[in-house]
């Protein structure tokens, strides 16, 4: 007799792994549109990367997430867990430093 717990097990993580890859799309889609709206000459002023090399990466993350599981890699390939440290870096640390460059507004 074979057990419905593995199944049920393998069902979870494929639920849990199809949410996380929903998440990352959405992450890096707000990424990207930020980035986009941003102005060109802001990049420069607070030492990063170009807007071109920013939308680049964050467009070719958004990529191979997009495609990851037409790829045989998964859900949570390996290209995809790269481009959600891409996104969550523009997200974290560049977003706010554009923000404060360019309106001049604190973080509060």
């Amino acid at each position: 007799m074979v057990s419905a717990v593995p199944i049920f097990y393998a069902q979870v993580e494929n639920y849990i792994s199809i949410t996380v890859w929903i998440f990352c799309l959405v992450l890096g889609a707000a990424a990207f549109l930020h980035c986009v709206v941003q102005r060109t000459d802001a990049f420069p002023a607070i030492g990063t990367m170009s807007k071109s090399i920013w939308l680049a990466l964050i467009g070719g993350g958004e990529l191979l997430t997009a495609i990851s599981p037409n790829l045989q890699l998964g859900y949570l390939g390996i290209f995809s867990l790269i481009a959600a440290g891409i996104f969550s870096v523009y997200l974290l640390d560049i977003r706010p430093a554009l923000r404060d460059a360019v309106d001049g507004h604190g973080s509060w």
